[in-house]
């Protein structure tokens, strides 16, 4: 298997796991089976991010958007996603992965919003891969509610208008503390953003792969990791800037 230069590697990666429903589908079972599948192939990603040495990977997991889904569905997902954080935490604590949720966790049920509030104290300090989880999540709200954070200093005199630029506003949004979005994968053959991290989205690299997300594993990563690493990020400048730079 072809391997990248850790220099090339993503520092962060997002993805939009896409694909589950119609993985059950093709096998004549319901759409929960599917999700439940996917559970492998979060495990798969996570392990080859930690072999990899990127830092940091954020999931869609639930979108604001996905309320609207049958109530069957969501009652299944949410079932399947407080079953997942008993069996997983462990794990993910033993591999010294730091577990995060973004998103507006007031809207789930109590219970449910404890262990994934209990989930993230036991692996506060964990330091090998930070593992961001969203969750009635969406990019509009992200930009929203930093917007709103911005108001509010402002309202109380903390801060004057003039000081709101691009770094003052990202120490506002959920992933402020994270590095920068470098590589975006959606799995599952379609072509939308999906309104997932619209603001760290500027300047990453997206890939998109037929892969249902089900199938998705360690030799998927690898081939969009590959793909990143051929990529020439130029940031505004000129190709020639760029190798200018890489020889220094």
């Amino acid at each position: 298997m072809t391997t990248t230069t850790h220099n090339y590697v993503p520092r962060h990666i997002g993805i939009v796991m896409d694909g589950n429903g119609r993985w059950a589908k093709a096998r004549h079972r319901p759409r929960s089976f599917g999700h439940n599948a996917g559970r492998k192939a979060v495990r798969e990603v996570v392990e080859g991010c930690i072999r990899h040495g990127v830092e940091a990977l954020t999931l869609f997991a639930f979108s604001s958007e996905n309320w609207q889904r049958p109530p069957d569905e969501v009652g299944a997902l949410l079932d399947l996603f407080m079953r997942a954080l008993d069996k997983e935490v462990d794990e993910l604590d033993e591999n010294n992965v730091r577990l995060r949720f973004i998103g507006d966790l007031s809207a789930f049920d109590k219970a449910l919003e404890k262990r994934m509030i209990e989930a993230a104290n036991r692996t506060a300090n964990n330091t090998k891969l930070q593992l961001n989880i969203a969750v009635n999540y969406g990019g509009r709200w992200d930009i929203v509610q930093a917007a709103r954070k911005a108001a509010m200093a402002v309202a109380r005199g903390d801060l004057a208008v003039d000081a709101i630029d691009e770094a003052a506003f990202d120490g506002w949004t959920s992933l402020s503390a994270v590095p920068p979005l470098d590589l975006f994968i959606r799995t599952g053959g379609d072509h939308r953003i999906s309104n997932f991290l619209l603001w760290q989205l500027a300047y990453a690299e997206l890939y998109f792969t037929e892969t249902l997300w089900p199938d998705f594993n360690q030799a998927s990563l690898q081939l969009a990791i590959n793909d990143f690493a051929r990529r020439e990020r130029r940031f505004g400048r000129t190709g020639d800037q760029v190798a200018q730079a890489a020889v220094r």
